[in-house]
């Protein structure tokens, strides 16, 4: 038995929600014409994992108007823990549900040109910014339904652009809250950072609820243009209900790089694309993702680096556990096409599994089109390695402890890499939490 994909909406509902928004004319087209696309394309059919039954596009609301947070005293304690309270001039945007809730951008930041803000204000007051980026190089409508269908509802998510020769030294962050049971999300997170620029951008995903039948359609778009740097950290902690559909997609320009810090903790079943694009000479990506399953749910997360540009260097690191009856299932992908030579395609992909019924696959591909290269894979899974758990606890240690340092060791390649220590902070709770 399969779920029934007949969408919801219409374009008639398209089209009133777009013009409630007031937004402009060409998102409003593209809105309507990916909507018809829905309809039409089929779904994405990802490497080893059945999704018929899964429900990636029913929801019972589409816009959920959520009250702003007067201040940063009235979040969560959860999200609390995920900020400096302290800081007054921090640069952080919190979405509440579909709502924005705060935001905050220093003053120097402003006066350099850097533009941080809800995607609905940005469609509206950098219109012309905004369409020369928005689904064009990076994720496109028509790849398949879940990608129109994300194009035709987007009701939330942010714009950050960086200007020229600007160089964000403190980290930007994003917090998304769901606090509400009836809300479907279909964030979609544009991060622009021109000629010589950097920035590092930070996301949580907070559930503060259980739901039943929740659906997320996430997508960001990571653009760096000549010799910038992004980069990017996100934690997704949304809960069980949920099924979840997250495409992080990078185009990295000459010299420049891309780094991507993962921290894929949802505890619905989730299918995860993360592809980079390096399309300029001398362009470079390292991505590093950490996940952790339990339950029954089932996560299938593929992992893309695809070189066009000469010299260009892309990493793939990804660690995964499994417990209970969960499945994960890693796919790395390094795609090096004809003319990119002298580049380096590398990966590694590693899984333990916790528990008799606990299930992990890992398959590294490399598909090579051009003779001077490099290139290499590994990937492995298994179980807690025994002479580990040996050597621990013959110095005393607890079998129970020794299991926990073990895991939190394994996964500590990802998880150093979090630039704000509220976020690294959270990540090793959630870990801490899922394993325990």
């Amino acid at each position: 038995m399969t779920v029934d994909t007949k969408l919801p909406v219409d374009q008639e509902y398209v089209s009133s929600f777009s013009k409630e928004q007031g937004e402009p004319e060409w998102f409003a087209t593209l809105r309507t014409e990916a909507l018809a696309k829905a309809n039409e394309l089929p779904m994405p059919k990802p490497d080893k994992t059945k999704i018929d039954k899964w429900n990636l596009t029913q929801f019972s609301n589409h816009y959920v108007k959520s009250d702003k947070y007067a201040s940063l005293n009235e979040l969560p304690e959860t999200v609390k823990s995920l900020i400096d309270l302290e800081n007054t001039s921090q640069n952080l945007y919190i979405q509440r549900n579909n709502s924005a809730a705060y935001l905050s951008l220093s003053d120097e930041l402003k006066a350099q040109g850097v533009v941080f803000t809800d995607i609905f204000s940005a469609v509206k007051e950098h219109g012309e910014l905004v369409q020369k980026y928005f689904m064009k190089d990076g994720v496109k409508a028509d790849e398949h339904k879940l990608t129109a269908l994300h194009a035709a509802l987007v009701n939330g998510g942010a714009f950050l652009y960086v200007p020229k020769n600007v160089e964000v030294k403190e980290p930007i962050q994003a917090v998304y809250v769901h606090d509400q049971e009836d809300v479907s999300l279909f964030n979609h997170v544009l991060v622009v950072a021109d000629d010589n620029s950097s920035v590092t951008y930070v996301e949580n995903y907070v559930s503060t609820v259980e739901v039943e039948n929740g659906l997320a359609n996430i997508v960001t778009e990571v653009v760096a243009n000549a010799n910038a740097r992004v980069a990017y950290g996100a934690v997704d902690t949304l809960s069980k209900g949920f099924t979840t559909y997250v495409n992080r997609r990078g185009t990295a320009a000459r010299d420049a790089r891309i780094d991507w810090a993962l921290g894929l903790m949802n505890d619905g079943n989730t299918i995860s694309e993360n592809v980079t694009d390096l399309i300029g000479d001398g362009s470079y990506t390292d991505t590093k993702t950490v996940v952790v399953g339990r339950g029954s749910q089932i996560q299938n997360f593929t992992t893309k680096v695809v070189h066009f540009g000469k010299n260009t260097e892309g990493y793939i690191l990804k660690h995964g556990v499994s417990k209970d009856s969960a499945t994960s299932i890693f796919n790395g992908i390094g795609k090096i096409e004809h003319g990119a030579s002298k580049s380096n395609a590398e990966q590694e992909s590693r899984v333990l599994m916790l528990s008799e019924k606990a299930r992990g696959d890992a398959n590294p591909i490399l598909l090579i089109d051009e003779d001077d290269v490099t290139a290499g894979h590994a990937a492995s899974v298994g179980r807690v390695d025994p002479v580990q758990l040996y050597y621990l606890m013959s110095r005393g240690i607890a079998k129970v402890e020794a299991e926990r340092l073990i895991i939190h060791g394994f996964l500590a390649p990802v998880v150093n890499q979090l630039p704000i220590e509220g976020v690294k902070k959270q990540l090793v709770e959630v870990i801490e939490r899922k394993v325990r």
